[in-house]
């Protein structure tokens, strides 16, 4: 998979691009958890989603935001890392203009990145959030949510507590015109560790493969 590195906000932004021989193909973003904690590109998570969804026909950019590996910048507080995710789409949605279906995709600090991105992105047809932090972050501003996606987490999480989790998608899925399903991983861990991992990817390869097929009738 081609290394590529492309201008974000604050400087160069290094990624992962993954692209379809289909002109037409769907496009998906997959961002990393927390810069301050370890979080990359190349977090087994993210590394595994971002094959799941070139596995089901995406053409998929993953990239470092600023400060991590080679991209440039420092961390800003979810602020520029905002930012760069938007330049990340934007660097996407060029290389793919005829593209049917735009989703956004995010692990932990990625998803609650993912979700704002969402707000502001009308484009963005769906989104897969993943252990979001919901304990951490006001995920307040999703009000209402735009579009219709799924929220998955494990019942053992400690980082970001299933309660929290559970009361933010009792809320999103109150919101009148959108679906938001929410898949609970049993036993699983903030990370998805072990034989969870294959339970959290076919939960979202089953869902996004039923809503590209929902959305092509």
């Amino acid at each position: 998979m081609p290394e590529v590195i492309f201008s974000g906000p604050d400087g160069r932004l290094e990624g992962r691009y993954h692209p379809q021989a289909a002109r037409d193909a769907p496009i998906a973003l997959v961002l990393h958890p927390h810069p301050q904690f370890g979080g990359t590109m190349n977090n087994k998570v993210v590394y595994n989603l971002h094959y799941a969804f070139y596995g089901l026909g995406f053409s998929v950019l993953r990239f470092n935001f600023r400060g991590v590996g080679r991209s440039q910048g420092e961390y800003d507080q979810g602020v520029g890392e905002l930012a760069d995710a938007a330049a990340a789409l934007d660097y996407l949605q060029a290389h793919n203009q005829n593209a049917r279906h735009c989703w956004i995709a995010g692990f932990s600090f990625g998803a609650w990145i993912g979700m704002q991105l969402l707000m502001r992105r009308p484009d963005i047809s769906g989104f897969v959030s993943l252990s979001p932090p919901a304990n951490m972050y006001d995920f307040s501003f999703l009000a209402p949510c735009p579009a219709s996606g799924l929220i998955v987490n494990g019942t053992e999480d400690r980082v970001a507590p299933p309660r929290e989790t559970e009361t933010l998608a009792a809320k999103l899925q109150e919101q009148q015109g959108i679906t938001v399903t929410h898949h609970r991983i049993a036993g699983a861990g903030h990370f998805f560790e072990g034989p969870h991992m294959e339970a959290m990817l076919d939960s979202v390869k089953d869902y996004v493969a039923r809503r590209l097929t929902e959305d092509t009738r």
